[in-house]
């Protein structure tokens, strides 16, 4: 007897893989600004800059700060002082938010009381792609030792959960910065496109050099005596069926086929010197 799963029960997770498929394909321009909210710590602000940076997102504003040393902030922003340069300070988030049509925040959610359902932080790519917006956003960071308030809370459309530990659930400020943009960046909720590095490979082997790479070696087996009379012809077969196997390009072919030469330059000298 086949036990049936009811389709339905499977509908949350088809529409949200649907969603997610959707933006990959179809990234939503949006126009991100990250929101740094009382930090304490400068090298915090210059790992935080950093960590924009390196994810294709430029706009930072800081709430409130706690006296930043902006020289400090800059030192730690390797690569990203100009992100840390061109960040807005404002006196409240208010000011920060106020032209966002939404507002992320992140939290654990530990020592809060939440009026709604944390958003596991993979899960933040189908929430956009099921509105489809476009503009403004606001993501959200608190203080480092105490993490948004309720007050602040209350402003966001969403709140965002990194999924750590529950034994150790907080997060360093410049770390969480970096996790969240890699996770937007990578869901193609970021409108700046990163560049695509692909390794530079040579065309492919024709068979011809791979015959002649095979004819080497199968010398070389020979005159090191590896290959047995009776199982010769198998064992052949076996290293040709391996070196198309490989899928060798034409550089690594030259490669592999001097190797061999060398070896049976060699093996050549040795056996002139025993004879």
């Amino acid at each position: 007897m086949s036990v049936g799963i009811d389709s339905s029960l499977l509908a949350p997770f088809h529409h949200r893989g649907f969603l997610l498929q959707s933006i990959l394909m179809n990234p939503l321009k949006v126009d991100w600004r990250v929101v740094l909210v009382r930090p304490r710590n400068p090298l915090n602000i210059g790992a935080a800059a950093r960590a924009l940076a390196n994810f294709g997102l430029r706009k930072m504003v800081v709430v409130d700060p706690f006296a930043p040393t902006w020289e400090e902030a800059r030192s730690a922003a390797v690569g990203a002082e100009q992100v840390v340069e061109s960040a807005r300070v404002v006196p409240t988030l208010l000011d920060a938010i106020g032209d966002a049509s939404v507002v992320v925040g992140t939290t654990t959610g530990s020592r809060r009381h939440l009026d709604r359902d944390l958003l596991p932080l993979p899960e933040l790519a189908a929430w956009f792609a099921g509105r489809r917006h476009s503009g403004q956003a606001a993501l959200l960071f608190g203080p480092e030792k105490t993490g948004l308030s309720n007050d602040h809370l209350s402003l966001c459309h969403v709140l965002v959960r990194i999924p750590t530990a529950a034994d150790c659930p907080s997060i360093n400020l410049g770390q969480a910065v970096a996790v969240c943009a890699y996770e937007l960046s990578r869901v193609g909720l970021v409108a700046t496109r990163l560049p695509r590095h692909r390794a530079h490979r040579s065309e492919p082997a024709q068979v011809q050099a791979l015959e002649h790479v095979f004819e080497r070696a199968a010398h070389v087996l020979d005159v090191s005596g590896y290959l047995k009379p009776k199982s010769r012809a198998t064992m052949l077969i076996k290293l040709r069926r391996l070196l198309l196997d490989l899928e060798l390009t034409s550089r690594e072919t030259r490669l592999l086929g001097g190797v061999l030469a060398q070896v049976e330059w060699k093996l050549g000298e040795t056996l002139k010197g025993e004879s």
